[in-house]
């Protein structure tokens, strides 16, 4: 009996230190977060979280645009512009990623989080 405790002691603690090196693993090479940013108007920024979902309307001063965060990715959604094109480029979430509302003098770009 002993020896089976000894045997089951010494496995769970090498499992421990595999789980622990691998969150230490992790942590290390976790990518920074990425962030959304629109510049419209004359020269105006705002920054979004990807990591904080909701529904933002942002007044670009000619338009009001519609921007939805889900799930790490941001959207032109409802567009009130007259072409829609905005809306056209999906959702986005890789660092590079952009769109823009010509109409509205906006472009949305993804980079990492400082």
């Amino acid at each position: 009996m002993k020896k089976n405790l000894k045997t089951n002691l010494i496995f769970a603690g090498v499992l421990v230190v595999i789980a622990l090196g691998l969150l230490i693993w992790q942590v290390a090479t976790a990518k920074p977060g990425m962030e959304a940013v629109l510049s419209y108007g004359n020269n105006k920024v705002l920054t979004f979280s990807l990591e904080d979902d909701g529904v933002h309307d942002v007044d670009t001063g000619s338009y009001t645009i519609h921007l939805e965060i889900a799930d790490g990715a941001i959207r032109f959604v409802d567009s009130p512009c007259p072409d829609h094109n905005c809306e056209g480029f999906g959702w986005l979430r890789n660092e590079g990623d952009w769109a823009a509302c010509l109409p509205a003098r906006a472009v949305l770009t993804i980079e990492a989080a400082a």
